[in-house]
């Protein structure tokens, strides 16, 4: 579907064409038509496919009907980063429109409290926050809802993970009742808790689901057996082999985030690391830099998982595996987005074998053991129904065919997403140290217009009128 046939409003159309964007991705093509007709909405869809634009659009159309100098609508959302980025989007699309916003969120210094409550206390149209600092403006008075027409809770599902339901229920008591205002949530997954969530604050809603749980086609998957000592060593050789333009390594801690950041500088990598002991300007100025190209490999943990816009990335490596087999997804999300493509790499110990089993269960798809270089030593069999999955020896990968036949070593196959069968990749499958190194490419060549990358992934807006 075009976006041109969307009855919108002109002056919003011109902002979706500043930006290049033509075709409307599945969630949008199917949300938008239900947000612009005022209903209320659950919409589960895998990161990366468009979710911020599929609201933010119908919502700044209905807002430029009816100016007013009150706040009309509240976004709520789990991390500060997601709030600036979902505030910088409506930035972009409302640009012609006069609808204001102001992200709204915890950390920062003195002056970004000063300025968040300036811009709530003087109603910005919109207002995107996470749970927290919002509490503590309405606490304050700082804030007049008496107004608001929408309210959008983007990743829900993450935020009743970090524990903000209670959070949650007292901002919506705070609002206009559900039966007068239009009540959003977008989420890529669907456990108990929202369904009761919703039960409460939504009013006779639609439902879309699009490919729960799933990663998107156009991913490349694959993962391999270590030890915990091989991880380092292996993760060298990869970046040094496989041609990556850019990467994003996950850790399941912050301590393990600053190690591979340390041991790979030491390597002369361009190389950085963000996570929540950071601070909010260096955290921000951080995913700039990355975004613009300005370093290839960027460390971190699952705060890069949800929402983040990056363009272009074409590769996610898993240091660790997920706790949560949701989590995979969304970190997987992070590549070949909006019909690209992009490769997914996971390093599995013998304590992790359980979660990665419950990973392809979720996903209903087997992925690819790739083989380890021989000079790392031995490495763990793939058994995890065997507790520890402790099991040493090099013919772990091996696997009999549809003919019967046992091949004398795995065939380094990554299997793409979706297929029913694992498409070759030849000699660069997995890293070989004695194969001659490949020449990478150049950071800075010219990439041409940006796409409308599943819709959350915005050019260069024009100047603010901040």
């Amino acid at each position: 579907m075009n976006f041109s046939e969307f009855p919108l409003e002109d002056i919003v159309f011109d902002g979706i064409d500043a930006l290049g964007f033509e075709t409307a991705t599945p969630i949008q093509a199917q949300a938008i038509p239900l947000v612009l007709e005022g209903k209320d909405l659950i919409a589960c869809a895998q990161t990366g496919t468009g979710k911020t634009a599929a609201y933010l659009i119908p919502t700044i159309n209905r807002l430029t009907k009816s100016p007013s100098n009150k706040t009309r609508a509240v976004i709520i959302c789990p991390t500060r980063e997601l709030a600036e980025q979902i505030d910088q989007n409506v930035d972009a699309l409302s640009y012609f429109t006069g609808v204001s916003s102001v992200a709204v969120y915890g950390g920062g210094n003195p002056k970004d409290f000063d300025r968040q409550k300036f811009g709530v206390k003087n109603g910005a149209d919109i207002v995107v926050a996470t749970p927290g600092r919002l509490l503590t403006f309405m606490s304050l008075g700082a804030t007049d809802f008496s107004e608001v027409e929408v309210v959008i809770l983007d990743e829900a599902d993450k935020m009743l993970d970090m524990g903000f339901y209670g959070d949650i229920v007292k901002i919506i008591s705070g609002l206009p009742d559900r039966e007068n205002r239009q009540t959003l949530m977008f989420s890529a997954t669907m456990p108990p808790k929202i369904r009761r969530l919703t039960t409460d604050i939504l009013k006779e809603p639609e439902t879309i689901n699009l490919n729960l749980a799933k990663p998107a086609e156009g991913v490349t998957l694959g993962a391999y057996m270590v030890y915990p000592e091989q991880k380092i060593p292996l993760l060298e050789g990869i970046l040094e082999e496989e041609e990556i333009d850019s990467m994003i390594i996950f850790a399941a801690s912050k301590a393990s985030v600053d190690e591979i950041t340390k041991k790979l500088k030491r390597k002369n990598y361009d190389i950085f690391a963000i996570h929540s002991d950071k601070d909010q300007e260096e955290r921000m100025d951080t995913l700039r830099k990355f975004k613009n190209k300005e370093f290839r490999f960027l460390v971190g943990t699952d705060v890069l998982a949800r929402g983040i816009d990056i363009d272009n990335l074409s590769h996610v490596l898993n240091f660790d595996v997920p706790h949560d087999a949701d989590d995979y997804v969304h970190r997987v999300g992070r590549t070949a987005r909006a019909s690209s493509t992009g490769t997914a790499l996971t390093f599995i110990s013998p304590k992790d074998q359980h979660k990665f089993a419950r990973i392809e269960k979720l996903i209903e798809q087997e992925v690819p053991k790739l083989d380890v270089p021989e000079e790392l030593g031995e490495t763990p069999t793939y058994n995890p129904r065997k507790k520890g999955g402790n099991g040493r020896g090099r013919g772990n990968n091996q696997r009999r065919g549809k003919g019967g036949n046992r091949s004398g070593r795995h065939s380094n196959n990554r299997q793409r997403s979706g297929e029913g069968g694992q498409r070759p990749r030849g000699e660069g499958n997995s890293y070989n140290p004695n194969k001659k190194k490949k020449r990478r490419r150049p950071n800075n060549r010219n990439r041409g217009p940006r796409n409308n990358e599943g819709g959350n992934s915005q050019p260069t807006p024009p100047p603010s009128n901040d």
